[in-house]
């Protein structure tokens, strides 16, 4: 699998086959009850990123090496499933392989018939079908296979008992020799042209065929029961959801007309780690699949739900389901559309597809005037969900009356509140201020979950790290005891207690201090335009916080009401900073001097409220939000803003601290290390 084996031997070594061959004997003698084998996955994929991409092991890039693994790999399965069925006579072949199809402008339609014969090689060589009549019998020759190899195979047929077929979204690729289209990286050449090889889901105005598409060719080619083997998509949930039930209703329109679908397999049942740079780096990128394991316990995500429906026919009843995925809304395409010359091929709409679904009903967004509830608005129509966003003078949340005809009005299936009042220090000096906080954090969110309540509606509020008093030195989990140091503290801790008591199952996110790339009023953004402007920024250097940036916040909080995630979460990014290291930590990224920058005594600030001086947060429940590191990078290149062209020479001022210790120079600019991210709670 991937060019993985043991060290002793690799997909391009001769004694490859008999080696598998003799394990497979084994393993068929350890367990004889087991029926279905798949000795090696996908060889002709594994044979192009081993042998001619050179992504994994043994990281060839030429022909021959493609050429040598995957004929090594076919001769190892056939072998492999001999030696099996001297054990168990029974035992089947389910062969899989990544499947799509490659289109082309005119001028490149010769590279895409190459590649659309090769394609079919992995059950092509199994089925005894690659002789000298064979579209690339010559080409094997050429990659210096030699004759008697390929013979063999026509020797000891091995048919696959099911056609695994894997697809991919991004398994459909077309070749456009007009370069000036694309970005240069997806530009290669094959020694006569030079061409742009993007996801043809992204480029053809036109779409593709798709998965019903590909099963089908499959099934004309091979007359064989056919398996969707890997039905996977690294995207948000309801894409995720989408995805699968558009290959399940593909299997089944098929199946209606005659074709014998055996299966729909819900691959990565248990997510993948760094799939999406196909294993090339180990940054521990985790995409979960039927289950999110980065929590104590497996846990079951909305595609669990889905599966339950879909394996006992039942309709699927997900609200997120109404709407269409991406690959078949405008914004798909990234490149195109593609020139009108480009070979015609079928419509993206399939009429076998097209299910009697209502209208897709709407996630009610509180607080839509805040940076919460703005990015909220602006992310759901990203992921294509169907949202209505309110601000406080279009709905006022501690209204019963106002609450109860907006969702007679818009009947929405969950809401997101993003409203709240966030004038700490304002509610500490004032009473009048004290009351608002507390109408807009407990009474407010209390109506709506009680209003969610009796409509069956999902919900999801916000709180703070201030439902903490920082006594500690280690971050705070979900079930750590509450003793709020502030006025606003004790509006969140109310809050929580009256929205469980409504609604034990709306969904609690507690967060960090907030910051985004569309608001201008966060800590971040506020320090950084201070420095760049030349003046000085005072940031207190003894409270530690564990920041949270607001996209990350608000996919996280979307695929938790998706999966209908209830109680209480601890959503910041992993990491924990002070103020003071965490502004110097964005100006340095950002390219800006930090002679500006006072680490101060939070007492010096003035404030108001007291404030926990350890608030970092932790969870117990699973750690789902990325590193603050990578939060960083990410604010900086979606803000947008050029700092370093902004910043100006101060006249007045001086350097307010030493070089700390702890800063490390990297081309000649200085930095700090990377902000530590703390292993698990035991």
């Amino acid at each position: 699998h991937h060019g993985s084996g043991p060290p002793h031997t690799s997909l391009v070594s001769p004694d490859f086959p008999e080696g598998l061959a003799a394990f497979a004997r084994g393993v068929a003698a350890r367990y004889p009850w087991v029926a279905d084998y798949t000795p090696v996955n996908e060889p002709l994929t594994t044979a192009r990123f081993s042998g001619l991409y050179g992504h994994w092991y043994p990281h060839g890039q030429d022909e021959p090496t493609f050429a040598r693994a995957l004929i090594t790999q076919c001769r190892a399965t056939v072998l492999a499933m001999q030696a099996i069925r001297e054990i168990n006579p029974a035992a089947r072949l389910v062969q899989t392989d990544d499947l799509g199809k490659v289109y082309s402008t005119p001028r490149l339609a010769y590279q895409a018939d190459f590649e659309n014969h090769r394609r079919w090689l992995t059950w092509d060589l199994l089925c005894g079908l690659v002789d000298r009549y064979h579209p690339l019998w010559g080409y094997f020759h050429w990659a210096g296979i030699d004759e008697s190899e390929l013979r063999w195979f026509l020797d000891n047929p091995c048919p696959p008992d099911v056609i695994g077929v894997n697809h991919y979204l991004t398994s459909e690729r077309f070749l456009d020799d007009s370069l000036e289209r694309y970005p240069p990286a997806t530009y290669g050449d094959n020694g006569r042209d030079r061409y742009a090889d993007v996801e043809a889901i992204r480029a053809m105005a036109t779409g593709t065929p798709g998965v019903r598409g590909i099963l089908q060719e499959a099934w004309e080619r091979y007359g064989r029961p056919i398996a969707i083997t890997e039905a996977h998509l690294g995207c948000t949930r309801e894409e995720q959801m989408r995805w699968l039930l558009e290959v399940w209703d593909a299997a089944r329109s098929l199946k209606r007309q005659g074709v014998q679908v055996e299966a729909v397999t819900a691959w990565a049942l248990l997510g993948s780690y760094d799939w999406n740079s196909l294993l090339t780096r180990f940054v521990g990128h985790y995409e979960p699949g039927v289950f999110d394991v980065r929590g104590q316990t497996p846990r079951p995500t909305a595609l669990a739900g889905l599966l339950r429906e879909l394996s006992q026919n039942t309709p699927p009843t997900h609200p997120v389901l109404a709407s269409p995925g991406w690959w078949r809304r405008p914004e798909r395409l990234l490149h195109g559309p593609v020139a009108p010359d480009a070979r015609p091929i079928s419509r993206i709409s399939d009429p076998a597809l097209q299910l009697n679904r209502p209208p897709a009903r709407p996630i009610l967004i509180t607080g839509a005037a805040g940076a919460l509830g703005s990015a909220f608005a602006r992310l759901g129509h990203l992921r294509g969900l169907a949202c209505c966003a309110r601000n406080r003078q279009q709905l006022d949340i501690a209204d019963r009356e106002a609450v109860s005809r907006i969702l007679d009005e818009i009947q929405p299936w969950a809401i997101i509140n993003a409203a709240g009042y966030t004038r700490v220090d304002e509610a500490e000096r004032n009473k009048a201020e004290e009351a608002d906080c507390f109408r807009t954090n407990a009474l407010g969110p209390a109506i709506l979950a009680q209003a969610c309540a009796e409509r069956g509606l999902r919900f999801v509020t916000f709180s703070s790290d201030m439902v903490f008093d920082g006594k500690r030195d280690e971050p705070y989990c979900e079930s750590d005891r509450l003793a709020p140091l502030n006025v606003y503290g004790q509006s969140q801790v109310e809050g929580e207690a009256r929205v469980l008591a409504a609604l034990p199952s709306a969904l609690i996110a507690r967060a960090g201090a907030l910051f985004g790339p569309w608001d201008g009023r966060n800590f971040l953004t506020l320090a950084l335009q201070t420095l760049a402007a030349g003046r000085p920024f005072a940031a207190p250097s003894d409270s530690t916080v564990s920041p949270t940036y607001i996209p990350d916040l608000a996919h996280a909080v979307l695929d938790l009401l998706i999966d209908e995630t209830s109680g209480v979460w601890h959503l910041a990014n992993q990491g924990d900073v002070t103020w003071a290291d965490w502004a110097r930590q964005a100006a340095l990224s950002a390219g800006l001097e930090v002679g500006g920058l006072a680490s101060v005594p939070a007492r010096q600030l003035g404030r108001a409220a007291s404030r926990p001086r350890f608030a970092a947060l932790d969870s117990e429940r699973g750690r789902i939000m990325p590193p603050l590191d990578a939060a960083l990078a990410n604010f900086l290149r979606d803000s947008g803003v050029d700092w370093a062209g902004m910043q100006v020479e101060p006249e007045h001022t001086r350097r307010v601290e030493a070089p700390s210790p702890a800063r490390v120079r990297r081309r000649g600019k200085e930095t700090l290390p990377r902000i530590p991210v703390r292993p698990a709670r035991p």
